[in-house]
């Protein structure tokens, strides 16, 4: 595969949990919605590393990592942000944290976060396109 066909294949798979996040969330599914906006974000900025680096991308799921690697220049409110949407990918999966964050994953605090998946992803595939 050439390196824009890799782009194009972390783009679409996170164009696709993209959609289906919103599904999960206007359906109620909280914990999962906010568990693709994770994956959205985690291939989005595996597209802006293959983009910017290597098409050999870091095996790791937390963003600021990624991101760092990727040579993306964060302020100190994208990191903090990565570093929460990072956390939704063990939160629901866990059994000892799932219980808890889904007490904690309401409407209003998962639309909070949605909006703000919705805005870093709009930023990362503008670095992508750059």
């Amino acid at each position: 595969m050439t390196r824009d066909e890799i782009i194009d294949y972390w783009l679409t798979s996170a164009k696709k949990d993209y959609k289906a996040m919103g599904v999960l969330f206007r359906n109620g599914h909280y914990i999962w919605a906010l568990f693709l906006g994770h994956l959205v974000i985690e291939k989005t900025l595996k597209a802006a590393y293959v983009k910017h680096i290597s098409a050999n991308i870091p095996y790791t799921h937390d963003l600021v990592k990624i991101a760092e690697k990727a040579k993306l220049e964060l302020t100190e409110l994208q990191k903090n942000l990565l570093d929460e949407i990072t956390t939704f990918n063990i939160k629901a999966r866990y059994p000892d944290f799932k219980g808890r964050f889904y007490k904690k994953a309401t409407r209003k605090f998962t639309e909070r976060y949605i909006v703000k998946i919705k805005e870093l992803r709009k930023w990362l595939i503008q670095k992508i396109k750059t």
